[in-house]
């Protein structure tokens, strides 16, 4: 008697992708190369974000280049448990402003075979793991972070730098609020 016989092929094959870094980085670019790359393959993908992210278009995943795949708007990480059927690959935009359910969401469609590709600013405006993004890098298989290039040194940036002197965490926006900068750089705008 065969052991796989047991298990159903489909759930060998699942596992977790996070793409994360601070704005500007290409993270939703890279997000929607790895959906298409899907859908070439004939793959079925399912793609969702938050219903706050609003800041290019109420629906679709758009990145900062225009770029742009159509996706389910959903208020909480259960939904996309709920709608997730029959589908080889989720894809997940703006995971930091979803709540913490979204890893055992995650957990949950990877363990049923699915490819689950997952996007996200690792840390806040102030230098901070952001929400649920770090749990999600640590359980995921596959942990790509992206950079984006700071705008005072041209090095490596790894920061979220709001322009502002706005508090709140969740603050949508553009380059009119933020900007990229590397270590050396936010420090010393921070400090200033």
């Amino acid at each position: 008697m065969f052991l796989e016989n047991t298990v159903n092929h489909k759930e060998q094959f699942g596992w977790i992708e996070v793409i994360c870094g601070s704005m500007f980085s290409g993270k939703t670019e890279e997000l929607i190369r790895r959906l298409r790359r899907a859908q070439i393959a004939k793959q079925k993908i399912e793609i969702f974000k938050p219903t706050i992210d609003t800041r290019y278009d109420e629906e679709n995943v758009v990145s900062h280049n225009e770029n742009y795949i159509q996706s389910t708007p959903v208020p909480a990480a259960a939904n996309i448990r709920l709608l997730a059927n029959d589908v080889d690959v989720v894809g997940i935009d703006e995971a930091q402003f979803f709540d913490d359910e979204i890893v055992s969401v995650c957990n949950d469609l990877a363990n049923k075979g699915i490819r689950v590709i997952v996007a996200g600013l690792d840390m806040d405006f102030k230098g901070n793991p952001f929400g649920p993004m770090p749990n999600l890098m640590a359980t995921a298989e596959y942990v790509t972070k992206v950079h984006a290039i700071c705008t005072k040194t041209g090095n490596l940036a790894h920061y979220s730098h709001r322009k502002n002197s706005d508090e709140k965490q969740v603050m949508l926006g553009e380059n009119e609020a933020y900007e990229p900068l590397s270590r050396a750089a936010y420090y010393k705008a921070k400090n200033n």
